[in-house]
This record gives structure tokens, sequence and C-alpha cells, in this order.
């Protein structure tokens, strides 16, 4: 059964081509385009960003779970979109009435704010 767990990262806002031309530091950051002038690097342990107006924060009020292809299956009866299906795409929407992004991949990533991570999971049944 999948878990939520605290993401770590960092996150902007910033001109749309400030944010494209970004440098995350840390390894393997997966970053989330939240709108065209905000991101969140899930892993990063800094940015660097050409804006002078930039608002870049360590941000700790995200959780996210890693998915399986199975898991990512039972997703599709809590949602009313269709999930992505090409590594790397990320896609936003409800599943189970909880705002989530997902990303797809080998194994999937499914990120919420943490203010929402309990309603999520009881809604998936991912509670104990």
């Amino acid at each position: 059964m999948p878990a939520l767990e605290r993401l770590s990262g960092w996150r902007i806002v910033a001109t749309p081509g400030a944010i494209d031309d970004a440098r995350w530091l840390g390894d393997d950051v997966v970053v989330l385009r939240i709108a065209p002038d905000e991101a969140f690097g899930v892993g990063a342990s800094g940015v660097e960003v050409d804006d002078p107006d930039v608002i870049a924060e360590d941000d700790r009020g995200f959780v996210g779970a890693r998915l399986d292809p199975s898991d990512v299956q039972t997703l599709v009866a809590h949602t009313d979109w269709k999930l992505p299906t090409v590594a790397g795409e990320l896609a936003q929407g409800k599943i189970a009435g909880v705002p989530v992004k997902l990303v797809m991949g080998d194994r999937a990533l499914l990120v919420t704010q943490a203010a929402y991570a309990h309603d999520l999971a009881e809604r998936l049944g991912w509670l104990p």
C-alpha cells in the first residue's frame, strides 16, 4: 500500500523564462511546473534563478508517494480526468476530491499539499 511522505524541496515564483533556465541544486530533482510563473523542485537543496524579483523558499508543505503502475491504475476509479501516460508528463486535478499533481514515470509521483494528506490517504484506502 502506498504511503504519503513529507517532501522537501524548493519552491520558486519568477518569470516563466527565468524558471525555464533555473538551475536546481541536488540529485534526482523532479521539477513540478505548478503554473507558468511557479515551480516546485522536489528533492532540490537549492535553486539559482536569474530574476531580480524571484521568490525562492525552502518548502516542506507537500507530501508525495511513489506509485507502481498497478497503484496508478487504482487511481482511475477516483478521477474524472484522463491520467497522463507519458514519462515526465505532469497533470494536475482532483483525485478522490483532493487536489493533486501526478508525474508519470517508471514509478509515478503523486503529490498533494501536506494539509490534504490525511484526507487523500483515507479516501484512497491507504490508512491502516
